[in-house]
């Protein structure tokens, strides 16, 4: 560790000892000395530290944004010698000034003010509330890959926003369903600042209820192959436990760290959109364990992720989180939908909104599906003495 963090192969800098005593303070040493001689984050981190005082994250935002940027970037931020800042609205910053900066001028003096001043900015808010998810970054860059594409079109038709007019949008969004919904805050933005004609607007497509679900046997039988199966891998089985009794999505679940976990004397909680949930006691040892024996470098992190990624300080990607369930037969989306109709069945769909923070009108959506009505939830809600 001193041959590759200095430069005479014979003392550490003392920015950089904490660097080394998190590097070196693994149970197995073998895995740190084939991470040394083979791994492109440790070749970076060996050219990084010729320059300690350029370590900073200003000058990793330069690199090529690769894997190995982002372990050495977690690296420096567990060992304490980066500040931690939010990955996510970061990834998007980064993103758009590259983005802006290959537009052409005409396009660039929209796009830019159009993401800094909207996209990032309530980025900034989300962040600050602790709500900006990875799946967040993906949605906003989405946004603004939309905008670039509606103007494009625009040019295709020898067009401007001033001459826009609604005939030229219907076939905008015929033409172009997957980014229909994404250039409607483009759309909005221009209105508001005048620069396209008032009363313009862009549909949101009829929303698709869901259509994976599960038998009840089928439920069941993988719930009790999460909590009892132990060939399955320990991250595995609490990803797709959480998913089958609380009907948690993979973006939310891959954000919960320890933090979330709570106990009393009889039980272990796991607290949801700020409400606890009593967790059943095999579910509660499995996160314990996958607490305890999560990757090393998770041990030493300042924000524990109950499912830590690749990347020190970073938890799973829950695309990838996906693929792994699927692998081992214990696929996301049908077992989350049967798991939001069971729900139903027991609560009110204004409960549901409360305690796992979706959209009411999603749990009008679903209630919809499940063929509740829950007008009489709120008028007893209403009638209901205020304490």
């Amino acid at each position: 560790m001193t041959d590759l963090l200095s430069a005479d192969g014979a003392s550490l800098a003392q920015p950089l000892q904490p660097l080394a005593a998190v590097l070196t303070g693994a149970d197995n040493p073998y895995r740190v000395l084939q991470w040394l001689g083979r791994s492109p984050a440790a070749h970076l981190l060996g050219r990084l530290a010729l320059d300690p005082e350029a370590l900073n994250h200003k000058s990793l935002d330069t690199l090529p944004q690769r894997a190995a940027t982002a372990y050495v970037r977690g690296l420096l931020v567990t060992a304490g010698i980066l500040p931690p800042r939010d990955e996510n609205l970061a990834l998007l910053t980064n993103w758009v000034a590259r983005t802006v900066a290959e537009l052409p001028a005409r396009h660039a003096h929209l796009i830019r003010p159009f993401a800094e001043w909207h996209i990032i900015r309530d980025a900034r808010r989300r962040s600050a509330r602790g709500r900006y998810t990875y799946a967040a970054h993906k949605g906003d860059c989405g946004n603004v890959l939309a905008a670039i594409d509606f103007l494009n079109w625009l040019d295709s038709q020898y067009l401007s926003l001033r001459r826009l007019q609604q005939p030229h949008l219907d076939t905008w969004a015929t033409d172009r369903p997957t980014l229909r919904s994404r250039s409607i805050p483009f759309l909005r933005w221009s209105t508001a600042r005048r620069l396209c004609p008032p009363g313009l607007s862009i549909e949101h497509p009829a929303s698709q209820l869901p259509g994976h679900f599960q038998a009840e046997d089928e439920a069941r039988n993988e719930l009790l192959r999460c909590l009892n199966d132990t060939a399955l891998p320990l991250d595995v089985r609490v990803a797709a436990a959480l998913i089958r009794l609380y009907a948690l999505p993979l973006t939310r679940i891959v954000e919960l760290t320890e933090d979330h976990i709570s106990r009393d004397q009889e039980h272990t909680y796991l607290a949801v959109n700020q409400h606890p949930f009593v967790l059943p006691p095999k579910l509660a040892r499995l996160i314990d364990d996958q607490l305890q024996h999560g990757p090393r470098h998770s041990n030493t992190a300042r924000r524990r992720y109950l499912l830590p990624g690749h990347s020190p300080g970073r938890p799973r990607n829950p695309l990838g989180l996906a693929d792994t369930l699927r692998h081992h037969g214990l696929p996301a989306r049908a077992a989350r939908n049967t798991a939001m109709m069971d729900a139903l069945v027991d609560l009110p769909p204004m409960v549901i909104t409360d305690l796992l923070g979706i959209h009411p009108k999603t749990a009008e959506r679903w209630a919809t599906l499940a063929g509740g009505n829950w007008s009489d939830y709120l008028a007893v809600r209403r009638a209901a003495p205020q304490g």
